[in-house]
């Protein structure tokens, strides 16, 4: 963990805080860097090229129903490291 002063756009933080969630500004922070490293992570996965619309739908099972999975299950936290130095 380290602490440090940043200049951050502050509405952009509260709108991402909004749209997530999230309490705190640190965790707003340290989502959005899990999000960037997923992100980037996926990207080299996928070989950097773009799917086309076709296959993303081959890509999913077709009785798979994202709705039943929000209203089923709530979403998980991202583990931290707090206390630890």
């Amino acid at each position: 963990m380290m602490k440090m002063t940043m200049f951050i756009d502050e509405a952009l933080l509260e709108r991402v805080m909004k749209l997530t969630g999230l309490k705190t500004k640190t965790e707003t922070v340290e989502f959005a860097l899990r999000e960037t490293e997923r992100k980037s992570k996926l990207g080299k996965f996928l070989g950097r090229r773009k799917l086309e619309a076709a296959e993303w739908k081959k890509s999913l099972d077709p009785a798979y129903d994202l709705m039943t999975l929000r209203l089923v299950g709530t979403p998980g936290k991202y583990p931290t490291k707090r206390g630890s130095h």
